[in-house]
């Protein structure tokens, strides 16, 4: 269930939340940000948590709804955003029945990638929950049903990802073989866009591009997920206020961020 809000009962200064399990929803919100630039944020990383993708269902789901449960009792915000596709695609209508707040989810971007494919040849590539997920099926059932989607979990850049907003060197090698493994699964069939299901991808595109080339076109959902919290938030006022930046687990593990972290806005980084 999807809760209107009355704009009239929504404090200017409630913050718009934003869940994933480490740094890759702020892909998210970097195309929120260029909408919205003055909309006070909490951004919140389970890095105890990380990574989703080699987890169950079950784990996934209780943690991602006790965790945004927990934090909109503390919060209070006007909307949250489970800037995951992982999470979203398991977890985003057990949210939105127990929450009474919206909730925006990010899933994979199949319906505008079967949009512009001139080959009918899509691949995919995200963590091993999202691939396998039903929820990928009737989004490929209902976009993309005369076309091939190839998938193919490639968890390995999801840390690469996270390595990159800590300022460490990312492994061409370890992108290379991700492409050279979904090009494997398409029999040489030609894939020509790709979807990024993993909102920690665009992080490290330049390094897709070197590895798939320009013939392919890179989609993700991010400007898709910020347009429709922008709608959703449309006549709401907003207070500019500070964004800030929470995480799960010990705050050793936020030293390596903090640097990145403060170049994008954030006025401070702390545990949750």
């Amino acid at each position: 269930m999807l809760v209107e809000h009355d704009p009239s009962t929504v404090k200017a200064d409630a913050p718009i939340l934003m869940l994933d399990s480490g740094v890759g929803g702020l892909t998210v919100l970097s195309e929120l940000r260029a909408l919205l630039p003055h909309a006070p944020v909490i951004y919140a990383a389970d890095l105890a948590g990380l990574p989703y993708g080699d987890k169950s269902e079950h784990e996934i789901a209780a943690r991602v709804a006790g965790l945004l449960g927990r934090m909109s009792e503390r919060y209070r915000p006007r909307l949250a955003c489970i800037a995951c596709n992982t999470a979203s695609t398991i977890a985003l209508s057990m949210v939105r029945d127990v929450l009474e707040i919206p909730i925006v989810g990010t899933v994979p971007a199949i319906k505008p990638a079967a949009a512009m494919t001139r080959t009918n040849v899509i691949g995919l590539l995200g963590t091993k929950a999202t691939i396998r997920q039903p929820y990928v099926d009737r989004l490929e059932a209902e976009f993309a049903k005369n076309k091939t989607l190839v998938r193919h979990a490639a968890p390995e850049l999801v840390m690469a990802a996270e390595a990159r907003l800590r300022g460490e060197p990312v492994d061409q090698a370890l992108v290379d073989d991700a492409a050279h493994a979904l090009r494997e699964k398409a029999h040489d069939a030609k894939i020509d866009t790709l979807v990024l299901a993993c909102t920690h991808f665009p992080l490290i595109r330049n390094e897709l591009l070197r590895a798939f080339g320009s013939e392919v076109t890179l989609v993700d959902g991010s400007k898709g997920i910020a347009r429709r919290i922008v709608d959703l938030t449309r006549h709401q006022d907003f207070e500019p206020a500070p964004s800030f930046f929470v995480a799960t687990g010990k705050p050793a593990m936020l030293d390596p961020y903090r640097d990145a972290l403060s170049n994008l806005g954030f006025m401070s980084v702390s545990t949750f």
